[in-house]
Order: C-alpha cells, then structure tokens, then sequence
C-alpha cells in the first residue's frame, strides 16, 4: 500500500518541465520508494508567477532546459541552439528561483535547492572562488576572485594568456552549460593561436552551439568569437594537463547526495571537451580507480571521491550536485572542473561500492536520502515501512 501524506513519509513536489525526461525519471524513483508521485510544478507557472506550494511539501527544482517556451521567457529567443544570451538567462534564472524560494518558505514547504548557491553555482567565476577559497584543488584562474579583471574580449584573453602557466587555456562563457560557449584555446607567440570548440560562427557574426568539435586555426577566426561571447561574461582558467584511457582524454562526472559520492561516470575523449553529446564515451571506472590506486604518491581511489565530497560541502543547501573531476596526467592529482546543480541526468548509472546507494539510479540514492534523513542508503519503500 503507497503511504498516505498523514503516515509521515515525505510530501514532494517537483518544479521541472512536465514532459521532460528529468521529471519522469524522478517520478520513477518515487514510484520505487513506494511514496506517492511528486506533485508536478511547471516551469511556466513560475515563470508566470502562478505556482502554488503546500505546507510541508519538500519541493525539487528540476533544470529548466529542453523546453521552448521556457527558453524563449528565460532567454529571449527561439532559437535554442544560440550561444548568445547566457547573460540574460542567468539574471531571470536567478530571479525566479529567488522568487520560488520566498513562495515555498511562506507556504511552510522546504526547498532542496537553495536559490543563493544555484547563482553561485550558475555563475562560473563564482563558483570557482568559492571552491578555491575553501581549498578544493581547481584549475589556476585569474578571473574569479576579488580583484578579478574585467574580460572584455578577445584582446584581454590574449593579455591574461601572456601570463606563465596561461599559454593553453579554457576559455568559457560564465553562466554556460554543456561546453557551450567553450574554447580550449593555445597561444605559442605572436599571432600563433589555435582553439578547439563546438561553437560555429555563421556569416552574420551569429553564434551557435554545434554537435560537431570545430578547429580553429587562426587568431583571427579566435577573437571574432570570443569576442561575440564576451557580452555574456567569460570565465578563463588553466588547461591542466589530464590523464587518458586508451590514448583517450579521461574526466569524470561524479554525483554527490546529501554530502556522500553516490555516482561516477567517467568520460573520454580525442578532443579536450568529453561531453557525452559531443562524441566523448563512457570509459572503464574500474581502470580509473586501479590506476589511482597504483599511482602512489598518495593518490587513492577514496581520495579523490573526498575532493568530489568538499567540492559539495561548499554548497550545504543544496541536495544534489554533480561534481566534474579532472585526473592530471599519471592519475595522482585530481582538480574541480565544475559542480553541476543539476548534474546528475545519468540515466542507469547505479550507486559506487560502499555508497550506500548500491543498485539505485542518482534519483534513487535522493530518495533514499530523504527518507533516511542523511546520506543514501539502500532502502526501499517497502524496508522503510518495515522499520517504522
């Protein structure tokens, strides 16, 4: 028998789009709880200032992305594959989730995602000087932090590239997403540049995010996009050096719930950008974790998960993030790439050994999470009600 709301089992809602996978998913997770489906908030309604929240509801804010209509209130235009307009997203993003946030407070209701650390979070300059001011390793960046200069184009790329240690780097619109707007950029003296991207420029200057890695080989064809993106705010950093897998690019995307890696998943790639969507593959974990535990020097396997958990422990009111962890060449150092508030849409990716989330999707190890009160562990809802 599904719990009733008067059994004390959690209430949820979730703020998403209704059609979306990411909400069906997480429906899926709490039909296997044995918990009544999540109420479902749409994007839309509040954006439209219509939603509604309940006295003690534990509401979820899913990603807004995926939908036209949503993108076109947040952005400002109908063309989801444009790069432009990261800026203005950002601002109504976080307007509206600071909105949310007051409406689900005055109706008794509790949010998992806390709206100041998602403008953090969505804002990758900041976040950096977060993590970085809490010692979690991150790539060296001379544009987040107090003091930070302005980017104002392609001209104070160049000059930050000048510095020791900034000959290759990742340059990277501030609130982007899935390597939109991203560049790897080397400089090798004057005039010598070349960057790798999925960002295409058509002939109105006009820029568009591409499923197909673009080489550029001139300084010129450089600047004129770094310079269309510049409007929007850019994020530089160093571009470290990572370990490979079969002559391939290694990262990983690690999901962390109520402070404990659940999740991981390593991506490779022949391009510095291992997004699964742009031709980067699922590589081998086991290997990973052999070849961190045979580097010496320190490294481990459980080591480099703890990085994963401080990374996370930087944003406390926030449930779940996805962490992405850069392995340097020869897998005995490991540094914060990114956290990811919604970074955990990894699809029958089941819990680590030992994480308590052992044969659970990421949704299932935050469920369990909820009802445990802490870290995940495996329950169902059946065991749940077995205990109470």
């Amino acid at each position: 028998m599904s719990p009733s709301p008067s059994s004390g089992e959690p209430r949820l809602a979730v703020v998403g789009n209704l059609a979306n996978r990411r909400v069906r998913l997480f429906q899926d997770a709490v039909a296997a709880a044995g918990l009544p489906a999540a109420r479902e908030i749409a994007w839309l309604d509040v954006l439209g200032g219509r939603a509604e929240f309940r006295p003690g509801e534990i509401v979820r804010v899913e990603s807004p992305g995926e939908d036209a209509a949503v993108e076109r209130l947040l952005r400002g235009g109908d063309d989801p594959t444009r790069v432009e307009g990261t800026a203005l997203w950002y601002e109504r993003f976080t307007a509206a989730v600071r909105e949310l946030g007051r409406a689900v407070r005055d109706a008794g209701a509790r949010l998992l995602d806390d709206p100041d650390e998602l403008a953090v979070l969505f804002d990758k300059r900041l976040c950096h000087d977060v993590l970085d001011r809490a010692s979690v390793p991150v790539p060296p960046s001379p544009t987040s932090g107090p003091g930070a200069p302005p980017v104002r184009g392609w001209d104070d790329v160049r000059a930050l590239m000048d510095a020791p240690g900034m000959r290759r780097a990742f340059v990277k619109i501030a609130h982007g997403s899935s390597a939109s707007g991203v560049l790897a950029i080397e400089t090798g003296g004057p005039g010598r540049v070349r960057a790798t991207t999925s960002v295409e420029r058509d002939a109105a200057g006009r820029l568009f995010n591409s499923l197909r890695i673009r080489r550029l080989t001139t300084e010129r064809e450089v600047a004129a996009i770094v310079d269309a993106l510049a409007p929007d705010g850019l994020h530089v950093e160093r571009w470290l050096p990572k370990a490979t897998q079969q002559g391939r690019a290694a990262d990983l995307r690690v999901v962390v719930v109520a402070g404990r890696a659940t999740h991981a998943v390593v991506r490779t790639s022949s391009s510095p950008m291992t997004n699964l969507h742009l031709g980067g593959a699922r590589g081998d974990l086991n290997a990973v974790r052999a070849a961190t535990e045979a580097a010496g020097g320190g490294a481990s396997w459980a080591a480099a998960l703890e990085i994963c958990e401080r990374a996370a422990a930087c944003f406390p009111g926030t449930h779940c993030v996805g962490v992405d962890l850069l392995p340097a060449t020869g897998w005995r150092r490991f540094a914060v790439g990114e956290v990811n508030a919604f970074g955990d849409l990894l699809p029958g990716l089941t819990g680590l050994p030992g994480s308590g989330a052992e044969g659970l999707d990421t949704y299932g190890a935050q469920i369990a999470a909820l009802l445990t009160g802490g870290p995940p562990r495996t329950v169902t809802g059946r065991e749940h009600h077995a205990r109470a």
